[in-house]
């Protein structure tokens, strides 16, 4: 028997027992990881999704108590504290967020040993298909503030659990950042013709150090780490931030708000105007007043140039390694979205950096 057959008795037996025997199922590919999806239809019209995340394709998570050496022996994702695509953890991030009383898809059957779950459906309204077609994207941004502020105001609990699913929510921490942009020095020349010798790589370490730290010093809330047009749909028969469903979220950690913005107002995948981004901030910062304005808007200036270049680096090893050339499309984008943070003057020393060691024509 082959694996691929072999794995498709295992999902055939999984849905046989959890009741999901006599659906019609369509599958719906996958994404950027190792997952896929299919959508099942049951006689009657109601549908739901099949998440099939084998669970031995990933490198291990992130143990709680694992030392910087033994993060870096796992490998990538205990580096970067992803979650490896475990099921476990999307049971336990979905369970937490819908009790926030926001929209995760409910998960209506699951086995982390084998990496299978049947999730609600919430249906294709993805933001990004819904404003393509020409939704108006004003409410659809301001719901998904107002998601952010419902994750952000929640107390967030050292451990995640959720119908007998427990995940650790652990810290975005110095080791995390520093994979996140050293990804970029690392593909960043296989993708274009530059080199970084040892000068520029010691210039980089110093930059970023500091930056690393007052993200690690503000990592207090819940972390979607994938919130972008792309994850989220549109559910306006809801109430309120409920209207925002939420996808792609296993791997949550601790870190700083201002991620998450970053995350969906510098969106790889479509343009975000300076108008919306602005609309947002404010939004976000107005129901907020706690907050220190100008020292909010500096974190997300130095936070969101490391989260594109975590995505600039991110994109160039998939374009580079895994032959995924679609990929290259969006990077001028993010190159946009980078200017606009380096217009901050405390980034003065990162945008030296790029200008003597990154030539304007290899930004695209």
């Amino acid at each position: 028997m082959t694996l691929s057959s072999e794995r498709e008795t295992t999902k055939a037996a999984f849905l046989e027992a959890h009741g999901f025997g006599d659906v019609r199922r369509e599958s719906l590919g996958g994404d950027a990881s190792t997952r896929s999806y299919e959508r099942l239809h049951r006689e009657g019209g109601a549908t739901f999704i099949f998440m099939d995340q084998p669970p031995s394709v990933e490198t291990a998570p992130c143990p709680p108590d694992a030392t910087p050496a033994e993060r870096a022996a796992l490998g990538y994702n205990a580096l970067a504290r992803l979650a490896a695509g475990r099921v476990d953890a999307f049971v336990a991030c979905a369970g937490w967020l819908n009790a926030q009383g926001l929209s995760a898809p409910k998960v209506l059957a699951a086995d982390a040993a084998i990496g299978l779950a049947v999730l609600e459906d919430l249906g294709d309204d993805l933001y990004a298909r819904l404003i393509e077609t020409g939704t108006d994207e004003a409410p659809l941004y301001d719901a998904a503030i107002d998601g952010l502020l419902a994750i952000h105001a929640a107390p967030t609990p050292d451990v995640l659990a959720f119908d007998g699913s427990t995940w650790p929510l652990l810290k975005y921490d110095d080791l995390a950042l520093k994979t996140a942009h050293d990804i970029f020095v690392e593909w960043q020349p296989k993708f274009r013709d530059i080199t970084f010798d040892a000068a520029a790589l010691a210039e980089w370490e110093a930059i970023w150090a500091p930056i690393r730290s007052l993200g690690e010093a503000g990592a207090t809330v819940f972390c979607h780490r994938d919130y972008h047009a792309e994850n989220l749909i549109w559910l306006p028969q809801r109430e309120g931030a409920a209207r925002v469903g939420m996808l792609d979220f296993q791997d949550a950690v601790l870190a700083h708000p201002a991620w998450d913005l970053s995350m969906l107002l510098h969106d790889a995948r479509r343009t975000v105007s300076p108008e919306r981004e602005a609309a947002s901030l404010e939004r976000y910062l107005a129901a907020r007043p706690e907050l220190d304005r100008t020292a909010f808007l500096a974190d997300y200036h130095a936070l969101g140039a490391l989260n594109i270049i975590r995505i600039l680096g991110i994109f160039a090893r998939l374009v580079t390694r895994d032959g995924k050339p679609r990929y290259a499309d969006f990077i001028p984008r993010l190159w946009v979205y980078l200017d606009v943070c380096f217009a901050d003057p405390a980034l003065a020393d990162l945008k030296a950096w790029f200008d003597q060691y990154v030539p304007v024509e290899t930004r695209r």
